[in-house]
């Protein structure tokens, strides 16, 4: 889980001082208990988020026996902190869909997506779910002159795909910009009333759900797929469906070399005008993400959102809020920021998720990553293709999104620029002259010093207390950041993050970083 704190003061900037997501405040997921004993089930599931939860109701409903195993509590990761655009306007992602694949690609692409948002609306009616959905035309904005041409290119991928929308002059959000491509027919909602609407059913069909059950690996001999917990509990399965956000089993190594992790970050911020409607994504960098959210109790917040960056390779991260907090003064009648938030997503080397077997040789185990941002329809198309291979189903996307796919123009570029980046920071961590020691750290601070020559992360909290751990990420041995703005610990090389004590908060590690006792 994330290190965030309940209490609502504001630093000077008039920024909360703890990160805080408002569909978290605004939603109650049921808790579930712990997983306590042996199971043997049909399929066992990985990863609460909204990909997994998915997973299991499509099963379920189709009399498959399932067991869903959460390493914390359910929707507390990507899903609680994403802007929730229920959209298949992921960026300016078509006209480079065509030129690095194909016409074919790029429409599966878009249709796969659009699909996803007509099930979710099909579930909202069936189950009557109250979750602030609304249909939003989305729009991809040029902030500069220069932008117009990618704008124009990508409404040229529009007409050829047959997608709706195009370029257009003029957009309703009164920002500045020089034209923007309007994508019609969207939508936006509140994931977690939504999804956590969606667990009774799972129960009722069934299904086992379990919660602060952390999977540790999966154990292939034998008959069936093992899943082993880290209380050496066993889930023996016909399938195992790998869900938890960075594929959590990779047991030759082969999606690290494959995937980045990024994080973005988001204000939630009250205003005293009238929304005009619409999601809004700058195509210019540093981007910037619009919409209003609203609550099923009537709740209203525009998330401004943006300031994406390699995880543990940016500034000092507080400085990215102030940048949105900045865009919002000039851009809205900012009453109050409430809420402030931020995720973390990976990214595959040409864009599109892999969705499929974990290989060839182990067509039991399946896993569902690298959204790319855009985990609200990528997820639920995920969960189509997953349950459909689990089924025996064809799938009309299961070939465009295959992990076992292979683009010879953009993955073995980018292959190449992700190994020498990770390469890069391994060095770097390990010879970084560090001067500061943890008599330097003040309260409620954090940041990397030397004890007895050696490098260590030092936290000290409101009261005083010294934590001090290990710096060396537990997964691969990068030297870990310190991060500032959600007080964690963030891995430049695969992503992974600890809270400031060490414990684990998002993979691919699983141990926590050493504790270090100050002699």
């Amino acid at each position: 889980m994330e290190t965030t704190d309940t209490r609502d003061s504001k630093d000077a900037r008039g920024l909360p001082d703890f990160p805080k997501s408002f569909w978290k405040e605004t939603s109650r997921t049921p808790a579930q208990p712990m997983l306590g004993n042996n199971l043997t089930v049909d399929v066992a599931i990985v990863g609460g988020g909204i990909a997994g939860i998915l997973s299991a109701y499509r099963l379920s409903k189709a009399g498959v026996k399932v067991a869903l195993l959460e390493a914390d509590m359910l929707l507390g990761g990507t899903t609680a902190h994403t802007t929730a655009k229920l959209t298949a306007q992921h960026d300016l992602i078509y006209d480079k869909l065509i030129r690095n694949h194909d016409e074919t690609s790029a429409k599966q692409y878009y249709e796969a997506n659009n699909e996803a948002i007509t099930y979710v609306k099909s579930l909202i009616r069936e189950h009557q779910i109250e979750c602030g959905f609304s249909e939003q035309d989305a729009y991809i904005y040029a902030q500069s002159v220069d932008t117009i041409k990618k704008l124009e290119k990508e409404a040229d991928a529009y007409a050829k795909l047959g997608i709706p929308g195009g370029f257009t002059d003029s957009m309703p959000l009164n920002v500045p910009h020089h034209g923007a491509v309007v994508m019609k027919g969207q939508a936006q909602f509140h994931p977690l009333q939504f999804v956590s609407a969606l667990v009774p059913a799972i129960l009722e069909a069934g299904g086992l759900i379990f919660e602060r059950t952390t999977v540790q690996t999966i154990e292939e001999e034998g008959p069936r797929p093992t899943v082993i917990t880290e209380r050496g509990l066993r889930v023996m399965a016909e399938h195992v469906l790998v869900c938890s956000h960075f594929p959590f089993y990779d047991k030759h190594g082969l999606y690290f070399a494959r995937l980045h992790a990024e994080r973005s970050y988001v204000l939630g911020v009250r205003t005293g005008e009238t929304y005009p409607g619409g999601m809004y994504l700058s195509a210019d960098e540093p981007k910037r993400s619009i919409r209003l959210a609203e609550s099923a109790d009537g709740g209203k917040l525009l998330l401004v959102g943006g300031e994406g960056h390699k995880t543990g390779q940016g500034v000092c991260t507080i400085d990215y809020y102030e940048s949105l907090r900045t865009f919002a003064l000039e851009h809205f009648q900012v009453e109050d920021i409430p809420y402030r938030w931020s995720a973390q997503d990976l990214v595959t080397l040409d864009d599109i998720p892999y969705v499929g077997k974990l290989t060839e040789e182990r067509p039991r185990i399946l896993l569902a990553t690298g959204f790319a941002k855009w985990g609200m329809t990528n997820a639920v198309n995920a969960s189509a293709i997953l349950a459909d291979a689990v089924l025996e189903r064809d799938n009309a996307y299961a070939e465009l999104f295959s992990p076992q796919r292979f683009h010879a123009v953009p993955d073995i570029k980018n292959a190449i620029v992700q190994n020498a980046d990770v390469f890069k920071h391994l060095v770097a961590g390990k010879v970084e002259l560090i001067r500061q020691s943890p008599d330097d750290i003040g309260h409620d601070e954090g940041g990397v010093v030397t004890i007895a020559g050696k490098r260590a992360g030092a936290y000290r909290d409101d009261t005083g207390k010294l934590y001090l751990v290990d710096t060396t990420c537990t997964h691969m041995g990068c030297e870990v950041e310190w991060n500032e703005g959600e007080r964690s610990w963030d891995c430049p090389c695969h992503g992974s993050r600890f809270a400031y004590d060490g414990e684990v908060l998002e993979g691919p590690a699983k141990k926590p970083l050493q504790r270090i006792m100050k002699s």
